[in-house]
């Protein structure tokens, strides 16, 4: 059997039960936990303050003058070559087409 949802209104339970369910069948009702219920605030102040002093112990990421001039040299070798394969397939696109 499948799970269904349900919603409290007026201290009564508003559901649609699927058609196979026969009369009689016992079912099990839980709430269903805040975190999970659209609560985007679940974090516990103690959890908020063990993030944080993880997040201060990261250090920052500095490029060397080297390193940048590598990554920079990468970046556009990777440009010219997505270009190059950009134009071999708008060229193969361009043959079939006519």
């Amino acid at each position: 059997m499948t799970a269904i949802k349900a919603t409290v209104k007026g201290r009564r339970l508003e559901l649609d039960v699927p058609a196979d369910w026969p009369d009689g069948t016992e079912v099990e009702i839980q709430p269903i936990p805040q975190e999970m219920n659209g609560n985007t605030d679940a974090m516990s102040p103690e959890e908020i303050a063990k993030t944080l002093a993880a997040m201060d112990q990261v250090e920052p990421f500095d490029l060397s003058d080297a390193e940048r001039a590598e990554w920079d040299a990468e970046r556009q070798a990777r440009k010219e070559r997505e270009k190059a394969q950009f134009a071999e397939q708008a060229d193969k696109l361009r043959r079939v087409w006519e």
